[in-house]
This record gives C-alpha cells, structure tokens and sequence, in this order.
C-alpha cells in the first residue's frame, strides 16, 4: 500500500522536475513517500512528472504562505517511459532548432528546450542582445513537432538558474534550488553587513549581486536599529 489514511499534521515533500531544476513542495496527501519516489502533480502547465527529493516533513511555519498542492499520483511505468521519450524529443527539438537558428543566421543563443509532460507544449529559452524576429523560425517548429511552440528570452540571472553550479559558499546555486523569484539586490545591503564591496566576492556567477545578500539583511538592519536605540539610553 503506497497510502496513508491516517489523519494529522500536513506534511509536504521537495520534488523535482528536472535534474537540474529547483525544489517546489507539495503536499504528500495520503501517499507515503520516500526520496527518489516519481510521481505526477498538477501545475500551472497541466500535469508533469517529478521526483520527490526529500523525506517527508512537517511545514514550516517561517515558509511563504503560498498555496501548495497535493501529490496528484505516484507515476507508472508508462509515465517514465512517456517522460524519457519526453526528453528524447527535448534532445532532437535543441538539434533542429539550431540548425535552423544557424541557417536564418538570427541574433540568438539557445539554451535549452522544454516539452510539457503531456507534449502539448515546446518552450524553447534563448539569449539574445537584441530583438529577434523568429516568427518563420516558430512556423517550421511547429511543422516538424505538431504542438504548440513557445520561445522565451531569459536574463542573466535565469540563464544561471537554469544551468546551475556552485556558489562562492561551496554549495548549488540557491536560483537552482529554492528561489521562486529574483527579488531587487543593492550595494547597500552589503555595505550594511559590513561586507567586502569587491565585486568579486558579492557577485554570482550571473555577474550580478548574489542574492543571498538579501537573506539576513533585515536582520542586520533592525539589530543595528535596535543598537541605536540602547546606545541612546
């Protein structure tokens, strides 16, 4: 039996749809799960496949308080055979596409190729300084892999997110792992933790101001806040 009836405390799991791609939580619902379990969940996209990469845990209370989902199903056998063909088709789309990037020799970089778990939709990402008119380009896309073909130019800071690494701490890119949104970044919260302003040791490897500057500045500024305030009495 892969369910729980058991009535408590909601507990959520990390899953992950790419190798590569960051953590989203959901609700485990009834199932009992473990690391390494696939299963199918609903998206903003329709239904994907992922892989849960945690033990189940209780929410913490400090997490945003946005909506979370239930774990739809565990995955068959027929749905990890539908996702590596999935992949194999993403393979064959990169090819193609810079072949035909190439031959219309237009102003862009392509990154990578995303097909939805039920194929309906192929998202290509790309870089580009300028602005690029792919309307033929989409036309032959969409005749060799009859589905819907979005392209969707990406910045620096997603470019990273998306190819991932290692930050100057030693540990995976928190864009790649658990950021769900790039929030504005300043010289000054460095300033205000007293750190080095030597653009190579804020900097991520996007080349803009690492995002972790703003995890504790908050902090930093009430604590310096509240320093004031004792000082003064």
């Amino acid at each position: 039996m892969n369910r729980d009836d058991r009535k408590g405390p909601k507990k959520i799991v990390s899953v992950r749809f790419r190798r590569d791609g960051k953590y989203y939580e959901f609700y485990t619902g009834s199932f009992v799960l473990k690391e390494g379990d696939q299963v199918i969940v609903e998206t903003k996209n329709g239904q994907e496949l992922g892989m849960v990469c945690t033990k189940p845990r209780l929410r913490d209370a400090s997490m945003p308080s946005r909506p979370i989902k239930e774990i739809f199903r565990l995955a068959t056998s027929e749905d990890i055979e539908q996702k590596k063909n999935n992949e194999q088709t993403e393979a064959e789309a990169m090819g193609f596409c810079k072949e035909l990037i190439e031959k219309k020799k237009l102003p862009m970089n392509l990154i990578s190729a995303e097909l939805s778990f039920d194929r309906s939709k192929l998202t290509f990402f790309y870089i580009s300084k300028t602005r690029v008119d792919f309307r033929e380009l989409v036309k032959d896309l969409v005749q060799k892999f009859h589905t819907h073909v979005d392209m969707r130019q990406i910045g620096t800071r997603d470019l990273a997110r998306m190819l991932s690494g290692v930050g100057h701490c030693g540990r995976e890119l928190c864009c790649s792992v658990f950021l769900t949104n790039f929030d504005p970044i300043s010289i000054r919260m460095a300033k205000e933790q007293e750190l080095s302003l030597n653009p190579t040791k804020i900097s991520g490897i996007c080349g803009r101001l690492m995002c972790c500057l703003s995890f504790e500045y908050d902090d930093y500024v009430k604590t310096k806040k509240a320093r004031g305030e004792n000082d003064k009495k």
